[in-house]
């Protein structure tokens, strides 16, 4: 038997006023797809925003459905927009935030895992690591320089790939 560990690296930010201005311009666009959020089950409301590597900034919002697994995450939506709209324009940055009147979010919210393993699929499309900031409003700010900080046993089988 051989035991092995596998150790996360983030940068850790008592609040967005710490972050460079375009990091903190990525954070306040992330508030603000929080005001499309549809939400009436949990009202919890998340944005997140993309930063391409032209500086265009894609949003997109959690949006609930009544059949819950008809929903999607805010960073599927985000995500899947630039797919659809912007595929040859790298990501570079992803900001997720959120948000409940329900109780004080005292830490950043992280991704769940599906939206990981789409963040996943599109460092491998685009052959480039995706920053992650995660921010939680009037509070932390963790960042890390990939998805694999958050997901180290990624699902990828390369002979799923055509002419792999």
């Amino acid at each position: 038997m051989v035991n092995h560990e596998i150790k996360v690296a983030f940068e850790d930010y008592s609040s967005v006023g710490e972050l460079s201005g375009d990091d903190q311009e990525l954070c306040a666009a992330a508030v603000s797809a929080m005001e499309n959020s549809h939400s009436p089950y949990s009202k919890f409301k998340v944005g997140a925003a993309l930063r391409l590597q032209s500086g265009k900034i894609v949003i997109g919002s959690n949006q609930e459905n009544v059949a819950f697994p008809s929903g999607l995450c805010a960073e599927r939506v985000a995500l899947f927009h630039w797919g659809a709209t912007y595929p040859d324009d790298q990501i570079q940055t992803i900001a997720v935030t959120a948000h409940t009147d329900d109780f004080e979010l005292l830490k950043p919210v992280t991704p769940c895992g599906s939206c990981l393993q789409v963040l996943a699929e599109y460092e491998k499309k685009q052959n480039s690591p995706i920053r992650v900031i995660l921010y939680c409003i009037n509070g932390p700010v963790w960042i890390t320089s990939g998805i694999e900080s958050f997901l180290p046993f990624l699902f990828f089988e390369d002979r799923l790939i055509p002419n792999a």
